[in-house]
């Protein structure tokens, strides 16, 4: 059996190998979780797409690697739709977003996935925008800069999942 360590960095690696080679930020988490900690669903994974590049591909939302590490987390603790019908307002499923926003926050500075490009390249690119597009992958956005988001959100949510969360994988 892998130990905590060896999941956590293989959760990283996928993250980072499937963002270089597949895109799509969110669904890169999603997949490296399914991969090394069996979390996740083809619909949930599917329904991550329109997240990628901060909404639609507009730099402007929540970075989509950070929004599929918090779906990971949801998917195991987050409101069910019997819970949401009762009227019940679970709670439990923030404090563990929570810790994953804060260590992104901490080594990115905002949520936001153009902020994020702005510490990364030292600008930001509108990825519907077919030119800035091209300029964002000449300046070595799936080389290594996107890869190493997805592979840092992958490898805190396991973290976070394999810390917090054991008793629901």
């Amino acid at each position: 059996m892998e130990s905590k360590e060896d999941l956590i960095e293989r959760a990283y690696r996928r993250g980072y190998e499937y963002e270089a080679q597949k895109g799509s930020c969110p669904q890169c988490v999603l997949a490296a979780l399914k991969d090394t900690l069996h979390v996740g669903d083809d619909r949930v994974f599917q329904a991550a797409h329109g997240l990628t590049g901060g909404t639609s591909l507009s730099s402007e939302g929540t970075c989509g690697a950070l929004a599929g590490g918090a779906m990971a987390i949801s998917m195991l603790i987050g409101r069910t739709y019997p819970e949401f019908q009762a009227g019940e307002r679970k709670r439990r499923v923030f404090k563990y977003t929570k810790m994953l926003y804060d260590r992104f926050i901490a080594e990115y500075g905002s949520p936001l996935c153009c902020d994020v490009q702005k510490k990364l390249f030292g600008r930001s690119y509108r990825l519907d925008d077919k030119e800035q597009y091209a300029a964002f992958e000449q300046a070595g956005a799936h080389v290594d800069k996107c890869p190493s988001v997805a592979g840092n959100v992958a490898k805190w949510t396991a973290d976070i999942l394999l810390s917090e969360l054991s008793d629901y994988l």
